[in-house]
């Protein structure tokens, strides 16, 4: 369909003025008015704080991939993962180094850190920087208020990121040690 809405800042563009409205205040002012009362993890969007709460607090993720155990609560989720994953499509390359993904967002964020050493976030508490207000805001929340949202099902171990609790279920409980040991293997 036609995309007659174009943002004056990046490539994004789209068929409702709403739309433009909400992408221009989201990406380019960083206006995130929904948060999560679990982990404070903020979204720009209502049905995003929805989705987030249903598919990383309660765990109900309704598309499962054929090829992976990857599974997630939006199918279009599921697209960009069995594109970026198994497809290998990261059209967005970096002009400066290797560095290639599947989504312009990623790109974009990935110019400002670490080739512009961009990091205008700081921690009011420790002066910790970030280049992303996500990642001060789960710095906050894990570092200074304590919180470890992301429980183990299986025991009493809590993390403050998902990726830990991943990380912890596969090597703890299923058994994966994928770093081996060079002296006694």
């Amino acid at each position: 369909g036609k995309k007659p809405f174009t943002c004056k800042i990046c490539d994004y563009s789209c068929s409702q003025k709403g739309s433009l409205k909400r992408h221009v205040s989201s990406f380019h002012e960083g206006k995130k008015p929904f948060r999560c009362e679990i982990c404070a993890y903020k979204f720009s969007e209502k049905g995003q704080l929805n989705n987030h709460v249903t598919s990383v607090h309660e765990g109900k993720k309704s598309f499962t991939c054929d090829i992976c155990s990857y599974s997630c609560s939006q199918k279009v989720a599921m697209k960009k993962h069995v594109a970026s994953v198994h497809e290998g499509k990261k059209p967005f390359k970096c002009d400066i180094c290797n560095y290639c993904s599947s989504r312009s967002e990623h790109l974009k964020k990935h110019v400002t850190s670490v080739h512009e050493g961009k990091k205008p976030f700081t921690c009011d508490i420790c002066n910790h920087s970030c280049s992303q207000k996500s990642d001060m805001n789960n710095h906050v929340a894990s570092v200074h208020e304590g919180k470890k949202p992301f429980k183990c099902n299986v025991c009493d171990a809590s993390f403050t990121q998902s990726s830990g609790l991943k990380v912890h279920t596969s090597s703890i409980h299923e058994g994966n040690k994928p770093f081996k040991c060079e002296t006694c293997s």
